[in-house]
């Protein structure tokens, strides 16, 4: 890709008639082929690499609490060990790259000078090395693991470990009741009454004995396939407080596709032919946007039915 990249640069520099195109050409040339491009290239890919899986599941549909919370922890760690340990092997990979694509390698020991030349308050004592190992490889890294403990502190991770315990998988290892009931004292307080937060516990005690041995309940995989199932046996009308906690659970904002979507789906619904398009009528446009697959499901009778039922509608049938 990169040889590829390169070549086409090189045909349009070759080809170019007027000066401008060429010098276009030139200077996205340079940049390509220059050693600090290379690194932060590489830098880029193996940050991305140690990332990739836990954006994997925080972007996914079906939440996956307590594959989430491991995911972080490992990711956390892995990005603090490449801090420590990566420099080395990363410049190894970067000077090999440079050498295959005949780029001109830099001397980490010499007086680092920027591409345009040396800036007017560039310090006579930064080397290369301290300029892309402190001002590039730490300062990437630190951001890194700054914005996965600004998104996930102790609390955040405290309400993760405490709503695991839901997930079918915990439940049949341990139900840990005690810390279903901190759950909802700590992190839903305003979602159940004092009387509900009373008989909570033995709700939930009865909620193990006769759910969670259920045979079909070992089948189940997610929390999501576990409040569908909770609905369809009718336990959720059986067991309301615990299936309330199992709604919170499903609402934790752990996914960011919903939200992603969300907005690239507000550019293409609300335009500026719409910008007087009300919060009601938009949220309602958005969700059948976002979720067309399921509205591709319902016929347009079912529908007409579905509103010939309401007992109040604004446009009478003939």
């Amino acid at each position: 890709m990169f040889s590829s990249t390169v070549e086409v640069l090189q045909n349009i520099i070759d080809g170019a008639i007027d000066g401008e195109n060429r010098a276009e050409g030139e200077s996205a040339y340079e940049g390509l082929t220059s050693f600090e491009f290379v690194f932060i290239l590489h830098l880029e890919k193996e940050t991305m690499e140690i990332t990739d899986k836990l954006c994997q599941a925080l972007q996914s549909q079906s939440q996956d609490i307590l594959n989430a919370m491991h995911l972080v922890s490992s990711t956390k760690a892995l990005i603090q060990k490449f801090r420590d340990d990566g420099w080395d092997g990363l410049l190894t990979t970067v000077i090999s790259f440079c050498e295959k694509h005949r780029i001109d390698v830099l001397d980490m020991n010499a007086r680092y000078v920027g591409r345009r030349g040396r800036a007017r308050n560039q310090p006579d004592n930064v080397t290369n090395e301290h300029h892309y190992r402190v001002n590039i490889f730490y300062a990437t890294i630190d951001s890194q693991l700054q914005e996965l403990n600004y998104r996930f502190n102790e609390d955040a991770m405290e309400l993760l470990r405490l709503s695991s315990a839901l997930e079918p998988r915990e439940a049949l290892k341990s139900f840990r009741i005690s810390d279903l009931c901190l759950l909802v004292k700590n992190f839903y307080p305003q979602d159940f009454t004092d009387y509900d937060k009373q008989v909570l516990e033995k709700e939930l005690y009865h909620f193990e004995h006769n759910v969670v041995q259920d045979p079909e309940f070992k089948k189940l995989k997610s929390l999501s396939e576990l409040s569908q199932w909770l609905v369809r046996t009718g336990n959720s009308e059986h067991y309301k407080l615990v299936y309330r906690m199992v709604i919170l659970v499903l609402t934790l904002p752990v996914s960011t596709a919903t939200t992603e979507r969300a907005f690239s789906a507000m550019k293409l619904v609300k335009t500026e032919l719409r910008n007087k398009m009300e919060d009601d009528f938009l949220n309602d446009s958005l969700m059948l946007y976002i979720e067309k697959d399921i509205a591709s499901t319902f016929s347009l009778d079912s529908i007409v039915d579905d509103f010939e039922d309401l007992k109040e509608r604004r446009v009478p049938f003939s």
